[in-house]
């Protein structure tokens, strides 16, 4: 047995890579030679460098790799855009130096919005509608921040070049908290990342952040689309740190770029946002401070010339005391002799009044009986007062016994309760006076409605555009008629019947607005 298994494998056709490959692609080719593929276009960047564009075609089950030559995408009619559902036309062929296959596209036509662009648009009205995104809602961003806060990958190289460009501009104290940017928990882990920043105390052992960064480099709408996440969008609107969105590149964006206080371009562009140059702010604050003192001592100079200036035009101060000097010394020599003047006149008048025992006692007994007199009467008012308040106070503790209290509730209580009697019966007598005037108004209709006519055995004829018929004269023969009873309408035909009687417009139209208008019998 082994012998055969050696004789097969020796009688199996050998092929190269190439020559597998070479057939497998013109196999492809000539089998499927010019399709046409409906599609979501996922990946899209844009053309490359070189004018070709590539991104891939997609449905909720497979994907398809498309390429679009750079003399083909300037005859397109529109420029394809990231999820948008096409039709595309074009030739299968085979890439051997990747082992795939992709579709060569001549033509594209839209053919409307793909799912996740459709959920994604109804996601961001909603959210829209809600306040989510208003500027009013924005806050502004710390000019300095002490700690920085970064949400992203730990691995890529989104984390280095943040903290690459941090470390250039102003070095600080970075926190990262690493989370899955791509996958089916990649939004559900941003979120608790952003609300665990929040949650972290003012003065704990980890220190709060000033300002959080979320970042993830580039990518198609599916590796993106945990960005999209409606939690994290309204994590982010209510964060109470300021968020930095540096999510894929300039022409990606997401629903958290949306929600977030500061979009940025690129995640170095976030960092270079986040936080000023060190080197720039320390030579700004140099020129400040030589400015200041350039300010400060020129304005000391200009202080000083002023003062100079004043100086100059002041008298000194011996002109200034020359004339107080001279009052002084005047006013000196005329208090020598005013003093011996009053003291002679008070002597003569001390002379002319002497006091004697007989004076001073009749000066004391006069005080001690104006003394006597004002002591009684003040003894009388402050009994006077006692009284008055004492029954005041009697009166108000008699008001406030409990039996007038009592008294004066059960009053209250009574009147409430006449007062609920007295709107019962207002209510029922309100009630009764309606239910009458109804009763009134329903049997008036009754009387004046024609179906009351009707139901005496008469009809009402109509013509075929529902005008009232009132004449015998207005029936011609072979005209359809509808006859309205009580009970319901039927069709009839006028086998007899008179002219028609010729009349001008006017009285025509006339009779037609009357024939609108209606009428009982």
């Amino acid at each position: 047995m082994s012998d055969a298994v050696s004789e097969s494998r020796t009688n199996a056709t050998e092929y190269t890579v190439s020559e597998i490959s070479g057939a497998l692609k013109r196999t492809v080719e000539d089998v499927f030679g010019n399709v046409r593929v409906r599609g979501e276009i996922s990946g899209y960047r844009g053309p490359h460098s070189s004018g070709h564009a590539y991104f891939c075609l997609k449905d909720d089950r497979a994907r398809l790799d498309a390429v679009v030559w750079k003399t083909t995408m300037s005859r397109l009619k529109f420029r394809p855009e990231e999820g948008m559902e096409v039709i595309a036309t074009g030739r299968l062929t085979t890439y051997p130096g990747k082992s795939n296959y992709q579709i060569v596209i001549d033509n594209l036509e839209p053919a409307g919005a793909g799912a996740l662009m459709a959920l994604l648009d109804e996601r961001k009205r909603r959210l829209q509608a809600e306040g989510l995104f208003d500027a009013g809602r924005k806050r502004l961003l710390p000019f300095m921040p002490r700690v920085i806060g970064v949400v992203t990958s730990p691995t890529g190289s989104v984390i280095r070049d943040i903290i690459h460009r941090i470390k250039d501009r102003f070095p600080l104290h970075v926190l990262v908290w690493p989370v899955r940017v791509q996958g089916e928990t990649a939004g559900a882990e941003v979120t608790a990342a952003v609300n665990g920043f929040n949650a972290l105390a003012q003065d704990g052992i980890i220190p709060h952040p000033d300002v959080l960064i979320v970042a993830r480099g580039g990518g198609s709408l599916e590796d993106l689309w945990g960005f999209n996440d409606e939690g994290l969008a309204r994590a982010v609107a209510a964060s109470r740190i300021p968020v930095i969105s540096a999510v894929g590149h300039e022409t990606d964006w997401t629903l958290i770029d949306l929600a977030a206080d500061v979009r940025a371009p690129t995640p170095t562009g976030a960092a270079e946002i986040a936080v000023p140059v060190k080197v720039d702010l320390e030579a700004t604050l140099a020129g400040l401070g030589a400015r200041l003192k350039t300010a400060a001592s020129r304005n000391f100079e200009r202080k000083r010339q002023a003062v100079r200036a004043a100086a100059r035009a002041l008298p000194s101060p011996d002109q200034l005391l020359a004339l107080p000097r001279r009052r002084f010394d005047e006013a000196t020599s005329r208090l020598g002799r005013a003093l011996s003047v009053s003291v002679q006149r008070k002597r003569a008048r001390l002379q002319a009044q002497r006091l004697t025992p007989a004076t001073l006692s009749r000066r004391m007994n006069e005080a001690r009986t104006l003394a006597g007199r004002d002591l009684a009467r003040a003894q009388a008012a402050f009994f006077a007062i006692v009284r008055e308040r004492r029954t005041r106070f009697s009166r108000t503790a008699a008001r406030l016994s409990p039996a007038p209290i009592a008294r004066r509730q059960k009053l209250q209580a009574d009147g409430l309760a006449a007062l609920s009697r007295r709107q019962d019966r207002v209510i029922s007598v309100r009630l009764e006076r309606l239910r009458g005037k109804l009763t009134q108004a329903d049997r008036l209709l009754a009387t004046l409605s024609h179906k009351a006519v009707l139901a005496r055995g008469f009809a009402l004829v109509k013509d075929a555009d529902g005008a009232v018929i009132k004449q015998a004269a207005e029936v011609v023969p072979g005209m359809a008629l509808s006859l309205e009873f009580a009970d319901g309408t039927a069709d009839a035909v006028a086998t007899s019947g008179a002219a028609r009687p010729k009349t001008t417009a006017k009285p025509a139209a006339k009779a037609k607005e009357r024939g609108n208008q209606g009428s009982l019998f």
